[in-house]
């Protein structure tokens, strides 16, 4: 029996290419690993009205943690267009299913590394090394939107001047949910060896929503005196981050900031092509490349297949297989610094495959 079941989650478009370079990497350094294919994706949405049908929620209980590639997801008018005919207008109400498998999982954890590797001819600034700390569970992502606004929060005064025709999404922080993404934040930079944490919020206008979590924020760092701090609101963050990005080391955020940051983020050492994820819980993670489905590259094996690369590095750390996972990260490096394989997006012609192909041959 192997030692490890991973749920194996490509999904639609170049998820799946993505996810066949990754096994490549895998296979080369033997782990003793048993695969397990899981349905997801928008045909499933599609033809049963569910994109994460429960099937596969009921397989990923029963594996050690996830491995997902990409999803296409579409607007409401969209989605509910192509469903099957005989699935119309029977209730079925398309959600992400990764932002279901955040919240039915508990995956409060959203780790986004961003590492600019030397010679990588995509990075905004040589040295630069981020790690961001998302909250994955609240926020504005809970999910509870209304197409107009109901009568009883007009009892509230400072919805007086809210057209009844407005449409509304609800912003949720509670003090649990912001101290255990910080206390990871921090606990992550003391055994790391990190230098700093810093808080992003809009307590300056988002005064109850962000000062829940900005005192959170206080009452943690309080316990990690040897680790400094700031925090800066989104706005000016987006700025200092372009400015001086090697003045900042661990960023801790809410969820729709920490989706926007993350992104910039990444952008700065490569782009989506580099970005690699970990929705990481108490007990079970799932680990993805940051970038979407891109249907029109389906198939072609052309996009850059580093971030699911690294993702699976993430993996390996996570499941405890430290070794392997430095020589994962070693053999990427080894790949860039060389500069003879490079995908489209960095200027070459490597195919997706090719790249998998360079980085299991420096295992």
């Amino acid at each position: 029996m192997a030692k490890y079941r991973i749920a194996w989650l490509p999904g639609d478009g170049i998820g799946v290419d993505v996810l066949e370079a990754t096994k490549i990497v895998l296979d080369r350094i033997a782990l003793d690993a048993e695969y397990i294919h899981g349905d997801i994706g928008w045909e499933f949405w599609r033809t049963e009205g569910d994109a994460l049908p429960q099937r596969t929620l009921d397989m990923m209980k029963e594996t050690d943690c996830a491995f997902f590639g990409a999803i296409t997801s579409k607007g409401k008018d969209v989605a509910d267009k192509e469903l099957l005919p005989e699935l119309q207008g029977k209730g079925y109400s398309y959600r992400s299913p990764i932002v279901r498998m955040r919240q039915l999982l508990d995956l409060y954890i959203c780790l986004r590394p961003c590492k600019a590797y030397p010679g990588n001819p995509l990075n905004y600034r040589d040295n630069i090394d981020l790690v961001v700390f998302r909250e994955n569970t609240e926020g504005m992502y809970i999910g509870v939107e209304f197409e107009r606004v109901p009568e009883e929060f007009y009892a509230v005064k400072a919805m007086s001047k809210v057209p009844r025709d407005a449409a509304l999404s609800l912003r949720a922080i509670t003090p649990g949910g912001s101290e255990r993404i910080v206390r990871a934040a921090f606990e992550f930079a003391r055994k790391n060896g990190r230098r700093k944490v810093t808080a992003v919020h809009k307590a300056n206008v988002l005064r109850m929503t962000d000062g829940v979590f900005m005192d959170a924020f206080r009452k943690v760092r309080a316990e990690y005196p040897d680790i400094a701090t700031d925090d800066a609101n989104i706005d000016a963050m987006g700025m200092w981050l372009l400015k001086n990005p090697l003045s900042y080391d661990v960023i801790v955020t809410t969820n729709l900031f920490g989706d926007i940051i993350s992104d910039l983020c990444a952008q700065m050492v490569g782009g989506l092509g580099f970005g690699c994820s970990g929705n990481i819980g108490a007990t079970y993670a799932v680990f993805e490349p940051t970038h979407g489905s891109a249907p029109k590259y389906a198939g072609q094996y052309k996009v850059n297949p580093l971030a699911s690369i690294l993702a699976a590095k993430m993996m390996l750390d996570w499941l405890g297989e430290t070794d392997r996972a430095a020589q994962i990260e070693g053999a990427v490096a080894a790949v860039l610094a060389e500069g003879a394989v490079r995908t489209y997006d960095m200027g070459g012609s490597a195919s997706t495959l090719d790249m998998a192909r360079a980085v299991a041959e420096k295992l």
